[in-house]
């Protein structure tokens, strides 16, 4: 995919990155912002912390916004962008529609930034930094987001069909996308445990509790009940029912008894290369915080748009 970025060097609190979209190099820093919107994080806490008051669930549903951007052309923020009459974007793309959540609590970030800092922060960055506060604010870890991307003006829903990862995909598939992105079979797993927090639709998790042998009988059971055979596709489970809203290792803990809500879960634990990350995970959370943290920071650096390239969106819903 021509706009992965596969090497980087993380070397103190600066991030150079080589940005394959312009073919030169370009420089995130934490500090992007740190004369020209110097309130920016907080404001963007403030928003979110109530936010995930109101609905815990819209913390695990930021931070997927944050995946599903960064996995389709890079963190560029064409995942908020809306459909024009020139333009079928991302929103409605198979693993997006009917789906995807959260829009507007991003729009209101959006909204608390531009009155503090007219035209200066990006659509882009404010996803990155919203979806490692929505992470910490349900107990997970934090770390440092390096800024300074700006905004795509279209998006694809072509492209974000190719690019996500479906419910279905075997281990082997998930290994090959993540590679494809610069991201190694430890990123994988430890980024698969976002699914520590959120739920799945039932037409997600369907297959594996029907008809995959390598699912806990007495789960299945207990998932059908809420998912029947046809019918009830919007129904809802955790996807790790032990602590839905707390961002922990119990999502392991669940491969490793065969609970894996989605076959794709459930495929980290399967007798293949994952196995020992899952069970290292499951029994060392600071192993999984420190991983997770440093996988996070590794995906937000995938493909940005910088320097003069793209925009700094007024409304991270159309392009200016």
């Amino acid at each position: 995919m021509g706009s992965v970025c596969n090497g980087f060097l993380l070397a103190v609190a600066v991030v150079w990155v080589a940005v394959c979209r312009g073919g030169a190099q370009a420089q995130l820093s934490p500090a992007f912002y740190a004369t020209t919107c110097p309130n920016l994080q907080g404001a963007i806490r403030s928003v979110l912390t109530q936010a995930v008051g109101r609905d815990p669930r819209m913390g695990a549903s930021i931070l997927r916004l944050f995946f599903h951007d960064c996995f389709v052309n890079g963190c560029d923020a064409s995942v908020l962008l809306d459909d024009t009459p020139t333009m079928i974007g991302e929103k409605n793309a198979m693993g997006n529609a009917n789906s995807l959540r959260g829009y507007e609590v991003i729009d209101a970030i959006k909204s608390r930034v531009e009155a503090a800092c007219r035209s200066t922060v990006s659509c882009a960055d404010i996803l990155a930094l919203a979806a490692r506060d929505a992470v910490t604010l349900l107990g997970g870890p934090s770390w440092t987001v390096p800024l300074g991307r700006r905004d795509a003006r279209t998006a694809s829903m072509a492209a974000a069909n190719a690019n996500l990862p479906p419910a279905s995909d075997s281990i082997g598939n998930l290994v090959a996308r993540f590679a494809a992105k610069g991201l190694s079979l430890r990123d994988l797993t430890a980024l698969s445990g976002a699914h520590t927090v959120g739920a799945a639709r039932c037409s997600s998790f369907r297959p594996h509790v029907y008809r995959d042998a390598n699912v806990d009988p007495g789960f299945a059971m207990f998932r059908r009940r809420i998912c029947p055979a046809s019918g009830g596709d919007t129904n809802l489970a955790p996807l790790d029912p032990t602590s839905p809203n707390r961002f922990d290792v119990s999502y392991y803990r669940d491969l490793m008894a065969r609970r894996g809500l989605l076959h794709s879960d459930q495929e980290l634990f399967n007798g293949g290369p994952a196995d020992n990350l899952v069970r290292l995970y499951s029994s060392n959370g600071g192993a999984f915080n420190r991983d997770f943290a440093a996988a996070m920071v590794k995906m937000g650096n995938i493909g940005p748009l910088t320097g003069s390239a793209g925009e700094i969106r007024l409304n991270c819903r159309r392009a200016n």
